[in-house]
């Protein structure tokens, strides 16, 4: 097994969401590995927790990481939130970003859970994904 990925993965999804086009239209460059101080923005993404679990196989380590990206807004209703989960979904599933150690050998949306924060005032989805890492 190896953790030592971790790192280089959440690199790439943030480069990934930062810089496409799509996203950037819906909340800017509102992207956060951690909330930055002062008042946020409207609608943001915040990159959250991780899992990670022994995938190794014959030829060599890996791991799978299950991560989470969340999706909050101050704006009513869920329709914001859902328009840029659906483009986070898209841009994640199926991608192959390359890594600057290892590969992704494959990266998939596993489940998503919509909620209200806030007493109701905001909305929230938190969107899991799972990665299968090789250090090779």
């Amino acid at each position: 097994m190896t953790y030592a990925l971790s790192g280089v993965l959440q690199a790439a999804v943030y480069n990934l969401l930062q810089n496409d086009q799509g996203l950037t239209t819906l909340i800017g460059a509102a992207v956060f590995d951690a909330l930055p101080g002062g008042d946020l923005p409207e609608t943001y993404v915040l990159l959250g927790k991780e899992t990670a679990k022994d995938a190794s196989d014959p030829d060599g380590a890996g791991a799978e990481h299950r991560f989470v990206v969340s999706v909050v807004t101050s704006a009513p209703g869920f329709v914001t939130v859902k328009n840029v989960a659906s483009v986070i979904c898209d841009l994640l599933h199926g991608s192959v970003p390359v890594l600057s150690r290892g590969h992704i050998v494959d990266m998939a949306f596993q489940k998503a859970t919509a909620r209200r924060i806030d007493g109701a005032a905001g909305r929230q989805i938190d969107l899991q994904f799972r990665a299968r890492l090789a250090d090779a």
